[in-house]
């Protein structure tokens, strides 16, 4: 199924009416996971663990304060992996004869913003405007800016949480 859309978890923050309505007049296609499968939602969980926890950490948050400065972290961390954070894409599993699966991935990492350059879904107008932006980027200042913002929200944790050891998620 092709066209945009919203794959979330269950919980209040995505299931509510206003959400709703937003998406009816943007067309905006949702769905969710299935409760008590903690296994339903794993691209967004594993990003939460690559992305979310490596970056800010298991602390906790609370307030406007921390609210805004966690606004600050993702305004420089979400160009700085989509123009220059390379990823592998699993492409497909194979069965194995032990019950096994082996995952096969592409043979060259490429950024989110070269996956859209290379897209026959993208328009020319839109590779134009991410051509522009990525002019506009410099990563090491994306990257100085990210630490920054980061050190401030981390002053702002209220519990330093930790996970036990042993525990994966």
């Amino acid at each position: 199924m092709g066209g945009r859309g919203l794959d979330s978890d269950n919980g209040g923050e995505f299931i509510n009416h206003q959400d709703l309505d937003w998406r009816v007049q943007n067309n905006v296609r949702f769905t969710r996971a299935h409760p008590y499968r903690k296994n339903d939602n794993c691209f967004v969980e594993q990003k939460n663990g690559d992305v979310a926890r490596k970056t800010v950490g298991y602390a906790r948050f609370e307030g406007q304060d921390a609210l805004t400065a966690l606004a600050q972290v993702y305004h420089f961390l979400n160009p700085f992996l989509n123009y220059w954070y390379p990823t592998l894409r699993l492409i497909a599993k194979e069965k194995l004869p032990s019950g096994r699966y082996k995952k096969i991935y592409e043979k060259e990492a490429k950024t989110p913003y070269q996956r859209l350059l290379e897209s026959g879904d993208t328009s020319d107008e839109c590779k134009v405007e991410l051509r522009l932006r990525a002019a506009l980027l410099k990563p090491a200042e994306l990257k100085r800016n990210m630490d920054a913002a980061r050190d401030r929200l981390l002053k702002l944790s209220v519990i330093q949480a930790t996970i036990p050891s042993g525990k994966v998620s």
